[in-house]
């Protein structure tokens, strides 16, 4: 038995629970997120103390990693259990000592299929240039969404894909595709400086795992301009927010270049929000923003406050609002009502939505 079997046995009990995250922390048992709520993994286990993270933690941390944490008091990397699943980990201190959680990623990767993307989102795969953004709070979903559309590159085309990750999640394999995987402070030192040694890679699609400041977002959009296919993530909730995100970074000087650069480069947004599925389990929600010429002069114009609008006459190429997204999980029985408006970021618009197309009652003592 390894010395890593004590941690190994939470991580077997979490995912045979069904668990997203798995937090460990002094004071506290192992607590679980299932389906969007914290809960004990077991509640009959006691508490941790220090000195027990310190044993479950060490054997799985790299030598690299403990230098790190030692000196910053936080570390990230990923832990691999062959025929499990890959971790992505991040150990901290807090104030009452060691502490550190684990998200799970599936060692089986979902399908586009699975996952039942639309043919627009999957139309923005098989473009040879342009920038794609998956957006959505941390926790949504966006690394299985992008995870998808890789996967789906790799069995239809026949290109070079560059992902630089922190830290790497799924792993792909070969298949149509030549995919190189960079983890940020394993086989580069930031996403910028990957970002930028790609252009000397001969790449078709990058994937960059988070467009996290100013230089790296300026990059994505070059390379995007300059004939290549850039993945990026952000941590927005709406496809609208997600334009005046990118642009408002940069420094008012500036702002105008960016605008038209993004106008031209830009091809379309996803933004994910995650909801608890009737019966348990989580199913996503996915705004669409396919960047058509009028969506492009909006950008260019400064005009973004207008795109939902816009959005609403667009769905013949493949928009798709959040609140009609929603209301497609809700008239399919998969999420409740409650939960769908709890999501929504416009509420009187989507119980506006909901009753426009409530059912009409039946009319007693109708004649037949």
């Amino acid at each position: 038995m390894s010395e890593a079997a004590a941690i190994d046995r939470l991580f077997h009990a979490m995912c045979a629970g069904g668990a997203s995250d798995l937090h460990l922390c002094v004071g506290s048992t192992p607590i679980i997120r299932k389906d969007g709520r914290m809960q004990p993994l077991d509640a009959a286990m006691p508490p941790l103390v220090a000195a027990d993270l310190v044993q479950l933690l060490a054997p799985i941390m790299s030598e690299k990693n403990r230098k790190e944490f030692n000196e910053r008091h936080d570390t990230d990397f990923a832990y691999d259990i062959p025929g499990l699943a890959r971790f992505r980990a991040n150990c901290f201190v807090d104030r009452n000592g060691p502490g550190a959680v684990f998200r799970v990623i599936p060692s089986k990767i979902l399908t586009a299929e699975q996952l039942g993307l639309s043919t627009h989102i999957l139309a923005l795969c098989q473009l040879t240039k342009g920038l794609v953004l998956v957006t959505g709070p941390t926790g949504s979903g966006k690394s299985t969404t992008l995870c998808a559309m890789i996967d789906y590159i790799n069995r239809s085309r026949h290109e070079h894909i560059i992902t630089i990750e922190d830290p790497i999640e799924f792993v792909h394999s070969n298949q149509q595709c030549l995919i190189n995987q960079r983890e940020v402070r394993t086989h580069t030192d930031s996403f910028r400086d990957a970002l930028r040694a790609a252009l000397r890679e001969d790449p078709d699609i990058v994937l960059v795992g988070e467009l996290r400041d100013l230089e790296t977002v300026a990059i994505a959009i070059e390379t995007a301009e300059t004939g290549h296919l850039v993945f990026g993530t952000l941590h927005t909730t709406t496809a609208a927010s997600t334009v005046d995100r990118v642009i408002d970074q940069f420094p008012a000087d500036r702002q105008a270049q960016i605008r038209i650069m993004l106008s031209e480069s830009l091809r379309g947004v996803i933004a994910q929000t995650l909801c608890r599925k009737l019966g348990g389990g989580r199913i996503a929600a996915l705004e669409v923003l396919i960047s058509t010429l009028a969506i492009s002069n909006l950008i260019r114009e400064g005009k973004t406050f207008q795109i939902p609008s816009m959005m609403q006459v667009g769905r013949a190429v493949g928009m798709v609002s959040l609140n009609d997204a929603l209301l497609d999980l809700v008239t399919k029985k998969l999420v409740a009502p409650d939960e769908a408006l709890a999501k929504s970021v416009d509420k009187p618009g989507f119980e506006a939505l909901m009753k426009r197309n409530a059912p009409a009652p039946a009319h007693a003592g109708a004649r037949t």
